[in-house]
């Protein structure tokens, strides 16, 4: 059986996550308390409790990252299934280099701290934001960006999740204008999100070449399966495509839905390690294939099951 490995990107978090893998698993334990050793960020206290910090990206991607990792780890201490492939969205495809070996769990909660703080300096000069368009297509969303930029607007469609839902990042100001225009031209929705930073845009140039060089320090010529980029679409399984791709994942578009139809007809099913299931509302739109995820003791125990009976 082949399956895909999908762990989800920023927006997916939530007070109280992971703590029930925390809590009913020594291995969960002893991976949270090295991460918090490792990078200084009480997990404890970011996940178990309410608090600001969980909102702010540059403790939003670590967290994230982490739960996924409990998730995949406690599932590969059950079953022995490696990934044909594995993909994440935006942040998740970090969470996935961790999956296949290219990255140490607790170099890749430290390094994602690194990229939220990038992120957040790189745009804290200006008032960003994004926007969800729901219900137009590709192109067309696409058009109505280009035709703000000749006017001289900030803003880019970024995510492409499934079809009818694309993601724009921009100036706030901009993206508040661009609402009207989404919908004049036939969207069924067009929302801001609460969102911090303005990624995969030209805005977050400035994080690029830092970004770079803390990817050097711990990304490792270990792939045990190839990871999808979401710049190409394409897989792949070195360190030196890791660094010439994943710098550019934060000024480039998010490929997720084209990633998902790139590997479709490769894989019999998904697997989604981390809180929520948000990666598997957008696969209903763009596969058949069966979609399994991760997210606390009961979910483990579930997918075992029916993975077992496939």
């Amino acid at each position: 059986m082949k399956c895909a490995f999908l762990f989800p990107g920023q927006g997916s978090q939530a007070v109280g996550m992971g703590e029930d893998f925390y809590n009913n698993s020594e291995l969960a334990k002893s991976i949270l308390d090295e991460a918090s050793s490792k990078s200084g960020i009480d997990f404890k206290e970011l996940l178990f409790t309410e608090n600001d910090n969980l909102a702010k990206t540059e403790f939003t991607q670590p967290a994230i990252l982490l739960v996924s990792m409990m998730a995949y780890k406690l599932f590969e201490s059950e079953m022995a299934i490696k990934p044909a492939y594995a993909l994440g969205h935006s942040l998740g495809e970090l969470s996935a280099l961790a999956s296949v070996g290219a990255l140490d769990v607790s170099d890749a909660v430290s390094l994602v701290n690194k990229r939220g703080q990038l992120m957040a300096d790189a745009c804290k000069d200006a008032e960003v934001g994004m926007l969800v368009s729901l219900g137009l297509s590709d192109e067309d969303v696409e058009s109505v960006c280009a035709s703000e930029r000749e006017a001289g607007k900030q803003v880019w469609a970024v995510n492409y999740n499934s079809d009818g839902q694309i993601v724009i990042a921009g100036i706030k100001a901009d993206l508040v204008e661009l609402e009207p225009k989404l919908k004049e031209a036939g969207a069924r929705r067009a929302m801001l999100l609460n969102m911090s930073v303005a990624s995969h845009c030209p805005l977050l140039q400035s994080a690029v070449e830092p970004f770079k060089a803390e990817l050097e320090k711990v990304i490792k010529d270990e792939f045990i399966a190839p990871v999808v980029s979401n710049v190409t679409a394409k897989g792949y399984s070195s360190k030196a495509e890791a660094l010439e791709l994943l710098p550019k994942q934060l000024t480039m578009p998010v490929l997720y839905k084209q990633s998902i139809l790139a590997i479709d007809d490769e894989v019999d099913c998904y697997i989604e390690f981390g809180h929520g299931n948000v990666l598997k509302g957008l696969n209903k739109k763009l596969t058949k294939k069966p979609h399994f995820n991760i997210s606390d003791m009961a979910s483990l125990e579930k997918t075992i099951k029916e993975l077992e009976a496939l």
